[in-house]
């Protein structure tokens, strides 16, 4: 489902020099850092080392590792929030390029959001999560005044589809020519925001479904609460304790279930792949033609994703942290279930090279996973038919 993120890092400066930008090579190093290698695989020696200094020199600029993190997201949304600031000056505005342009020229902003916050002490958190909401209103308020006739709640949801086409490329280390690339993502955030979605408002507190039903199993019960709790706060910040809280169980009483905590991510990676993998098989044995079965593809993944977002969330996010032999399975494994993707999207549109191809997949995807990680967005009556309809404008699937 993702290939994970990349970007070229920073020029390295020569030991022993002064440079007057030393903060910024800093805040450079550490997001690529971070982006490549998650924070808990980050030491504050690995950041002095990629800019030729000695810990104590990094800790003059940072008291510490998550004061570092802080910045490096705080700066990275700030990139987002300003080329939206400077579209809204022009007349007329061009959010839409002003993104595209944006993200290509820091393509980790998405997954140090979406990934990275995580791991950021709970003040730290909800500033992000306010700078976040703000970029999503102010948007959404430029797509209104795009397409008048919108509702706030469907004007908010392409508003999050639209930043989802945009920070996919986080997710992936595809490129294309300049200017291509950047004019592909631009027609792709664009084909999001006019979508023509049904009537949708998002759902308030009050509207929120009623709990699920618990399983009676106590295994069970670990893997469905772990699950949950690796897509908030991340494998490494959750501890066997959280997870037997969460069940009413100490946490050296998780060792009656799972030999390690290590096995409960495993066992949630392998529970997705093959829940995913049964959904794509029913789809192409029910298929007519390759168009019928990527649509029919899009509405099973959709209904999988809302069904199971936090699910989803671990399979894209927390590869990193399996066991080597199983990391690369699952690795493999998620490569393959796109390429069965981008090989049906090819026999729908031949035209399309391989690398436009997955482009576009992972841009339909990144919508569905994030917009499902949206409480008020995921639980919107006719979400799926929305989502469908995006996703299925953004690979060209519709009957036209």
């Amino acid at each position: 489902m993702t290939a994970g993120p990349a970007e070229r890092p920073a020029a390295r400066p020569a030991r022993g020099t002064r440079p007057v930008n030393r903060r910024q090579l800093i805040i450079d190093a550490a997001t690529e850092l971070f982006s490549r290698k998650g924070y808990a695989g980050v030491s504050m020696g690995d950041v002095a080392e990629a800019v030729a200094i000695g810990p104590s020199a990094l800790y003059r600029h940072f008291r510490g590792k998550q004061e570092l993190l802080a910045t490096v997201v705080t700066d990275a949304l700030a990139t987002l929030d300003a080329a939206l600031a400077k579209a809204e000056d022009e007349h007329p505005p061009d959010a839409v390029h002003a993104l595209a342009t944006a993200v290509l020229a820091h393509r980790t902003v998405g997954v140090l959001w979406q990934r990275e916050a995580r791991q950021l002490a709970p003040d730290d958190r909800a500033a992000i999560r306010s700078a976040v909401n703000d970029i999503g209103r102010r948007f959404a308020a430029y797509i209104q005044v795009r397409r008048p006739a919108l509702s706030d709640g469907q004007a908010l949801l392409l508003a999050w589809s639209g930043l989802a086409v945009a920070t996919s490329v986080s997710y992936h280390s595809l490129t294309l020519p300049e200017p291509a690339f950047t004019t592909l993502l631009g027609e792709l955030i664009t084909t999001a925001i006019d979508a023509p979605i049904p009537r949708f408002e998002s759902a308030s507190a009050r509207d929120a479904r009623p709990p699920a039903l618990r399983s009676q199993s106590r295994r069970e019960l670990i893997l469905t609460e772990a699950t949950k709790l690796f897509a908030a706060n991340g494998f490494g910040g959750v501890s066997t304790d959280d997870i037997g809280a969460s069940v009413g169980i100490t946490g050296p009483s998780v060792y009656n279930h799972f030999p390690a905590k290590s096995d409960i991510l495993v066992a949630a990676m392998v529970r997705g792949d093959e829940w995913l993998r049964i959904d794509m098989s029913r789809a192409f044995a029910a298929a007519s033609d390759p168009r019928d079965g990527l649509n029919r593809l899009l509405r099973s993944y959709c209904a999988f994703v809302i069904d199971n977002p936090h699910l989803v969330a671990v399979l894209v996010s927390e590869v990193a942290h399996l066991p080597e032999s199983e990391r690369h399975h699952t690795r493999a494994s998620q490569y393959a279930y796109i390429a069965e993707w981008v090989n049906l999207l090819r026999e729908v549109h031949p035209q399309w090279d391989a690398v436009t191809a997955r482009i576009r997949v992972q841009a339909a995807q990144t919508v569905m996973n994030d917009i499902a990680l949206i409480p008020s967005l995921r639980q919107g009556a006719d979400i799926q038919s929305a989502l469908v309809t995006i996703g299925s404008e953004l690979l060209e699937t519709a009957h036209r």
